[in-house]
């Protein structure tokens, strides 16, 4: 079979690789959709801890797709079964996996990240995925492409969830990037009075908008006034950073008005910390300042509902398809900003 492989920092190849064997607890997956993500892209442009020339790592963490194998102990799926995956898997015994949060198990697996992932034609589900949950039926409707588009979906609604979204609220979201986009759609979807969103490409604002009507597009260098007026002095009730911008991050605390939540949902590289936060705002307004990052399998399975009940139209983001032999391809075209999300389907 053909598959992507990480071979190091700036090393990405397409290689043969032998179709993986299972055992009488694990299912082979014929990939379906497997969505590029920007984790991906930092992957090969900074290399990942572990991968080398003689440890290649298949990436890909967004993936759908068909059972072509059950081992003989598997009776929760059959052949021929399509499916989604949720790519966290736990060690399901820790407190934090009791609590339902895998996704922070201080020794999780996750597909592309530290086991091989989805840019293949086939990849294994382990035994202890299929327990968890992560493994699940595609529900009507929704197609393979789709449920690739929900992982990071459900990471975005890890973020939504942390800032108590209420119906008539002014939210903003910073950054148009295909995260940003998921989060205008919750808000939205939430009943936010008014979704602001605010990025540096005028260009990109004009293809958000197509894709998520009715969000009010900012560019330039007056977001604070910008803001201000169109919330009538108020501030904002709810503002996500998903820009990895320390500046980005500094800027919200004096928008915010009181009780407002913030989200950093971007990571900032560890060579741009620390982060200016003025503490005074948050003491004498009340702030709620959080963070998120991936998702749990409840919370995949939550969005997937919502993609499945026709709530969240994420198939508009995606702005290019790929066949497997075109995945440099489609890496290039992620790491130049190209459209939102690229696909690689089977």
């Amino acid at each position: 079979m053909q598959a992507l492989k990480l071979f190091g920092k700036n090393d990405i190849r397409l290689a043969e690789a032998p179709v993986p064997s299972i055992s009488d607890n694990e299912i082979l997956l014929k990939v379906d959709a497997a969505a590029v993500c920007g984790t991906d892209i930092r992957m090969w442009q900074n290399g990942y801890k572990g991968v080398d020339e003689a440890h290649p790592l298949i990436l890909g963490h967004e993936l759908a797709g068909t059972v072509a194998e059950a081992g003989k102990n598997i009776t929760s799926f059959k052949k021929g079964e399509r499916v989604a995956l949720a790519p966290n898997i736990g060690c399901g015994i820790c407190v934090r996996c009791v609590a339902g949060s895998p996704h922070l198990c201080d020794s999780y697996k996750a597909f592309g990240i530290n086991m091989d992932g989805g840019f293949a034609e086939y990849t294994v589900v382990p035994e202890e995925a299929i327990r968890q949950g992560n493994l699940m039926a595609l529900p009507e409707g929704v197609s393979p492409a789709e449920a690739a588009l929900n992982e990071p979906l459900s990471c975005a609604y890890n973020g939504f969830l942390k800032c108590d979204v209420k119906p008539g609220d002014y939210a903003m979201v910073v950054g148009a990037g295909p995260i940003g986009l998921f989060h205008a759609m919750l808000l939205r979807m939430a009943g936010a009075g008014m979704v602001i969103l605010n990025d540096i490409s005028e260009a990109r604002l004009a293809d958000a908008q197509a894709i998520v009507p009715g969000v009010v597009a900012y560019c330039g260098d007056g977001l604070e006034g910008f803001v201000r007026e169109r919330t009538g002095g108020k501030g904002l009730d709810v503002a996500i950073v998903a820009c990895p911008v320390p500046a980005a991050q500094s800027a919200m605390l004096p928008m915010m008005d009181y009780g407002g939540r913030v989200n950093f949902f971007g990571g900032i590289p560890a060579d741009k910390q620390p982060v200016a936060i003025d503490t005074n705002l948050v003491h004498y307004k009340e702030l709620v300042l959080t963070g998120s990052t991936r998702s749990s399998t409840a919370m995949f399975r939550k969005t997937l509902g919502f993609v499945s009940a026709g709530l969240l139209p994420v198939s508009r983001l995606i702005t290019g398809e790929y066949r497997i032999d075109e995945t440099p391809a489609a890496f290039e075209s992620a790491k130049a900003a190209r459209g939102f999300k690229n696909v690689i389907v089977f």
